[in-house]
């Protein structure tokens, strides 16, 4: 039987934050290594400007403005979680945190880099899915990149207590529709807190159009 989406995302996600410590999440990771490799092949520069899908208490905005970013951007459902990233790694000019559910969200200017793991899985709905590639195509500069992690095909089919969709790497790229040209994808094992072991697929792409 498969799980309902939460009516509320917000809801649901700051509930899910509040009822569990970060580093026990089985998302976390304290060097989000896979986020750096997918971005580093999609030849991002320092001057770039950045969004993280989903970024939540994610130690990526972090790492980038570490590494000299200066255009970064934090979109998640839950207020709790980008509190937890901001109170580790205090704002600056360098970090925007937005609270918004991805669905509902309108884009107010464009980003050269898009970054998603494990949010997009989380759409099981066709709809949704749609709704998804239109703010794509709403928030990614032509020429700009987009890099999207999700479960593999054999990969969990539930997290959170959520059912999750599950993606080759053929299928996550053929899901973005046209516009998009692949430059690589491939597979990644996370380990999550409790050492369990988590595939994903991953694709990064270039907007043409």
């Amino acid at each position: 039987m498969q799980t309902p989406e939460p009516s509320d995302p917000r809801s649901f996600w700051e509930s899910r934050y509040r009822s569990a410590k970060i580093e026990e999440v089985s998302w976390y990771e304290p060097v989000p290594h896979l986020s750096l490799a997918l971005l580093e092949i999609g030849e991002a520069e320092p001057s770039d400007p950045v969004i993280d899908i989903g970024g939540g208490a994610s130690t990526l905005a972090e790492a980038l403005t570490t590494r000299g970013f200066t255009d970064v951007t934090v979109l998640d459902a839950s207020e709790e979680a980008l509190r937890v990233a901001q109170d580790r790694w205090p704002t600056s000019a360098d970090v925007t945190w937005r609270v918004a559910d991805l669905l509902q969200w309108q884009p107010d200017r464009t980003w050269k880099y898009w970054h998603d793991r494990a949010v997009f899985h989380f759409l099981t709905d066709s709809s949704d899915r749609e709704t998804y590639r239109k703010l794509l195509r709403q928030a990614v500069q032509i020429g700009g990149v987009v890099a999207i992690a999700t479960f593999s095909e054999d990969g969990p089919t539930m997290c959170s207590d959520l059912t999750v969709e599950r993606y080759s790497t053929e299928q996550l790229v053929a899901e973005m529709g046209p516009g998009f040209v692949l430059i690589s994808s491939g597979h990644y094992v996370h380990h999550t807190p409790s050492d369990a072991k988590q595939p994903l697929s991953w694709a990064v792409m270039r907007r043409t159009s």
